[in-house]
């Protein structure tokens, strides 16, 4: 098991991003895939058609998501946390993904930088 933590910029508004993250309509419009997302600890969510699925724990309006995500039996749970901070380019998104799998690990973490904050970010320089 592996943790990984980084930082990204993405050129929009805490408020903003956090919707891009939680309302499974805007998750739809910069994904392009269907997404199942409700703000409600406990429920289950949906990304990119299934390849990444899990549960909601916590939910900071505007400031911060926490879930766990599902990578088949584990042991320990894998647990993203995503906090938003005010920056003067937008926002500055504190990830920190605990217990990812090591046959998953570089999969994930590209994924992170690439396919989720990567095309967020190009969603709002577009």
């Amino acid at each position: 098991m592996k943790d990984f933590k980084k930082y990204y910029i993405i050129p929009e508004e805490p408020a903003e991003v956090y919707q891009a993250l939680t309302n499974p309509v805007a998750l739809q419009i910069w994904t392009g895939e269907k997404a199942e997302m409700s703000t409600e600890p406990g429920s289950e969510f949906s990304l990119w058609e299934g390849s990444i699925i899990g549960k909601n724990l916590e939910f900071e309006e505007g400031k911060k998501i926490v879930q766990q995500w599902y990578f088949g039996e584990q042991e320990e749970e894998s647990i993203v946390t995503i906090k938003l901070h005010p920056h003067k380019n937008g926002t500055s998104v504190e990830l920190k993904h605990i217990n990812i799998p090591d046959e998953a690990f570089e999969d994930i973490t590209e994924g992170w930088t690439d396919a989720y904050f990567g095309a967020l970010a190009a969603f709002y320089e577009s």
